[in-house]
């Protein structure tokens, strides 16, 4: 059999590999000038290569429909990919929340071990080749046409290739197209986050064209945008760790959870806001949403009003603006000063009980509006994508035409951070490719 892999990702570099473990001729097309470019940049360029959870967690790390990853993460779990770069001679290491990286900390190391799997199995991979069209008949894959984008690397040359002229509307460039046939193809071209690695939505447009239904996309795992910008503009570079944030549309909670955050130049990321967004991003910019900001979530109200209690205690005659350097970050306290509404140079004995508790409200619950999200070029992954109820499950093939199939990001299913999207691209991709 003679499989066809159009994306070299993390999807479908193992797709190649399984096909080609199980005797198929492979032949596999990317259109950047390297293998893995997204892969490269994963994990701050270290590479989650999965989460060592029980494979129960992997489901509830799933945002989006997972469910139909039931077969997939059955069939090539996240210990089963671990295993796999351990015999490919790749270490690896578990950190803090099961996230599992080489024991290198290289991103480069995780696509050299890839490619010799390819170069070993003898895949022919061609770069700088863009998929244009996806061949059919009669409802079944028969072959792809693709354009070499370098022109000085020579075309794809073997007996079932067709070469043929065409030329771009508008620029008057003429570009060689050359059709492969094939029995099999396996679409994992990505989503259409971080564009630059050439996630630009070319799978979405073959699968449209083939008769798939394709759900509406969003930025997913991505900063949020922040109304409040002068007090943004004050807050830039502080991180926050074990801090609560919670997120309401309109008076209902949304979203919940204990992190890390960061504040930027035009709002908020880090751990906590990505993980959000997962679960905001379809409510924006239509809506807008509320969030809540826990600086001290281990003490309770009470708490916390007593500890505030004891430290002006201990500095009776300091002014307010000069009293709270032992409960916060230094870049915090004129913002929390600013909104609390007490006189900055009020001796902190004069603090009525009242103004108090209301400065306990506010450190328990720094509120900021959240307008929209950052766009494509910084969102981690896509949220959104081919439709899954049109997908086989247990073997990644199309409901609609015989000999194509689906892996990776180009599916509708996404995940938090922490390994789990690279999971979806690892199982994903073992099942189609396998089958």
């Amino acid at each position: 059999m003679k499989v066809i892999v159009i994306g070299g990702g993390p999807a479908g570099i193992l797709a190649a590999i399984f096909a080609a473990r199980k005797g198929d001729e492979v032949v596999l097309l990317e259109k950047n000038e390297k293998l893995g470019k997204k892969l490269f940049i994963t994990g701050k360029g270290r590479c989650n290569i999965t989460n060592a959870c029980d494979i129960e967690d992997l489901f509830s790390n799933i945002v989006s429909n997972h469910k139909f990853m039931y077969s997939s993460f059955y069939s090539f779990s996240n210990y089963d990919i671990i295993k796999f770069f351990e015999e490919l001679g790749l270490k690896t290491k578990v950190e803090r929340g099961n996230r599992v990286f080489p024991c290198s900390d290289k991103s480069s190391d995780v696509i050299s071990a890839l490619n010799k799997e390819l170069n070993r199995l003898k895949v022919s991979v061609h770069l700088n080749s863009e998929v244009t069209k996806i061949k059919t008949k009669d409802n079944k894959f028969i072959g792809v046409e693709y354009r070499e984008i370098k022109k000085d690397e020579k075309s794809y040359k073997d007996k079932e290739t067709l070469n043929h002229k065409h030329t771009s509307k508008g620029t008057g460039d003429t570009y060689d197209y050359n059709v492969i046939h094939g029995d099999k193809l396996i679409i994992a071209t990505g989503g259409i986050s971080y564009p630059v690695t050439g996630s630009t939505g070319d799978g979405y447009r073959f699968a449209r064209n083939l008769g798939h239904n394709v759900t509406k996309t969003y930025p997913s795992l991505v900063p949020f945008n922040i109304k409040e910008s002068h007090i943004i503009k004050e807050l830039q570079g502080l991180s926050l760790k074990n801090i609560e944030v919670k997120i309401y549309l309109e008076k209902r909670e949304i979203y919940k959870e204990f992190g890390e955050l960061l504040f930027t130049h035009f709002g908020v990321s880090g751990p906590v806001i990505l993980s959000a967004s997962s679960f905001c991003t379809t409510y924006l910019p239509d809506k807008e949403l509320l969030l809540k900001i826990d600086l001290k979530p281990s003490l309770s109200f009470e708490q916390l009003d007593d500890r505030i209690l004891r430290d002006f205690s201990s500095v009776s005659n300091k002014q307010f603006k000069n009293s709270l350097d032992k409960l916060l970050p230094r870049k915090l306290i004129p913002v929390i000063i600013k909104l609390s509404n007490i006189n900055p140079e009020k001796q902190v004995n004069a603090i009525t009980r009242e103004e108090r508790q209301e400065l306990v409200s506010l450190i328990k619950g720094l509120e900021l509006h959240i307008i929209s999200t950052r766009d494509y070029k910084e969102a981690i992954i896509t949220q959104g994508g081919v439709d899954i109820r049109q997908i086989n499950p247990s073997t990644m093939e199309s409901k609609l035409v015989s000999g194509v199939y689906f892996a990776g990001e180009v599916l509708d299913i996404d995940g938090l951070t922490g390994g789990y999207n690279l999971q979806v691209a690892w199982s994903t991709g073992y099942l189609a490719g396998n089958e």
